[in-house]
């Protein structure tokens, strides 16, 4: 029995680093996704704000109001 409780345990803790991992994961996702349209905005603005827009999904104005910074990859500072 105590060999069966000891692996159960040893489950549990793994669990817990992968629950640890992938939330980590999912913050990382999330960055990389939020910091997307500015990227491609920042690496197509040559070619036209409403071409912008189609890339990224967002219409020609919605282009034009956000800043032409390139956004620092996750992670960086």
């Amino acid at each position: 029995m105590a060999v069966v409780r000891a692996d159960v345990e040893r489950f549990c803790a793994e669990l817990v680093e992968v629950a640890i991992r992938l939330a980590e994961l999912r913050v990382t996702l999330e960055g990389v996704v939020a910091a997307a349209p500015a990227q491609a905005m920042a690496d197509a603005r040559d070619g036209g704000l409403r071409r912008i827009g189609r890339q990224v999904g967002m219409s020609h104005e919605q282009v034009r109001r956000m800043p032409a910074e390139r956004p620092s990859a996750p992670g960086r500072s």
